[in-house]
């Protein structure tokens, strides 16, 4: 009998920024910049973390204007990547999001991304647009799909 490590996911503050910022490097092609994660703290954000074993493996950035929240980020270390922590910090985002009365969680995602588009579908999101050209690649560009999930009140 193998025994589980204890995950939790809690509130983030600025002085995780350096942190979130060295997970995004090692999961992104071309993360957020430690300046711009620092940005992501104040009224309107919410800075999440799923820890394991008391260690920070990932984040989630969320934007909340009215009605309107965004996942401006979600990102698990690479080599706890397929564990469940991305589902598992999804769903509390989305939680918190509904108690922030959000109607829709939205988001952008890389085209390419198979697997974190598997998991927004998995979660109920819809795929709702797309943005040509958005996101920048090692040799040009990439367009970014768009999806949102509405969520009840």
């Amino acid at each position: 009998m193998s025994i589980q490590p204890k995950v939790e996911v809690c509130t983030l503050d600025i002085d995780a920024s350096s942190q979130m910022a060295h997970i995004a490097s090692l999961a992104h092609s071309h993360p957020m910049s430690l300046a711009t994660i620092k940005t992501c703290f104040g009224k309107l954000y919410t800075s999440l973390g799923v820890y394991q074993e008391g260690e920070l493996q990932g984040f989630a950035i969320l934007h909340q204007i009215f009605e309107d929240a965004t996942l401006m980020d979600i990102c698990i270390n690479p080599k706890f990547q397929g564990r469940g922590l991305g589902s598992m910090l999804l769903e509390q985002v989305i939680a918190l999001a509904s108690k922030g009365e959000a109607e829709t969680l939205l988001l952008e995602v890389r085209d390419s991304g198979s697997a974190a588009k598997n998991l927004y579908l998995r979660h109920g999101f819809q795929i709702s647009g797309h943005r040509k050209d958005y996101y920048k690649t090692d040799d040009g560009t990439e367009d970014a799909v768009l999806m949102e999930l509405k969520l009840s009140r």
